[in-house]
């Protein structure tokens, strides 16, 4: 891994500005911290869009289908109880069990994911990079030997070397 350096900036006009620059000037972007969302960071950094919302899509279909098969199977195959001459497997009588799986499993799913994903599982413990960025700086963090050249001609403040978080 190459040399990790990072700045603050005051708002986030100029964050935008810093990852342009640096992007235009083809010195990798490590990540940027923000104490809320940013609009149109993620182009500004050139990230790629997140395939998240295919993995739950797959989910829930997954859910809907084992709780659909397995209602049928449990009530027409394994269990058949004629009530009323009711068929074995009537289907209006299992869409709300169908439904709250395929909500189950696409949001517990997409959440173990997204976990996994972003490599926080239990008891993992980070040091943070700046202990104030998420209460009212940006910060930025560019990678190789040109990065600290960047960040400093886009005004960023306290620019120094961070180490890279495993």
């Amino acid at each position: 891994m190459s040399r990790l350096v990072a700045a603050t900036f005051r708002g986030e006009d100029e964050l935008l500005a810093a990852c342009r620059a640096a992007r235009e000037q083809e010195v990798p972007i490590h990540d940027a911290f923000t104490p809320y969302a940013v609009h149109g960071l993620d182009e500004a950094m050139g990230l790629k869009r997140t395939r998240l919302p295919m993995v739950c899509f797959l989910l829930g279909m997954t859910g809907c289908a084992l709780a659909f098969l397995f209602q049928v199977w449990a009530s027409a195959s394994d269990w058949p109880v004629n009530i009323g001459g009711k068929s074995h497997s009537a289907m209006p009588a299992l869409i709300p069990i169908t439904f709250e799986m395929t909500v189950l499993f696409a949001a517990v799913g997409t959440v173990i994911v997204f976990f996994g994903r972003a490599r926080l599982w239990p008891g993992r413990r980070r040091k943070p990079l700046d202990l104030g960025v998420t209460d009212d700086r940006f910060l930025l963090v560019l990678e190789g030997p040109d990065a600290q050249a960047v960040l400093q001609q886009q005004g960023g403040a306290d620019v120094r070397d961070v180490e890279a978080a495993s």
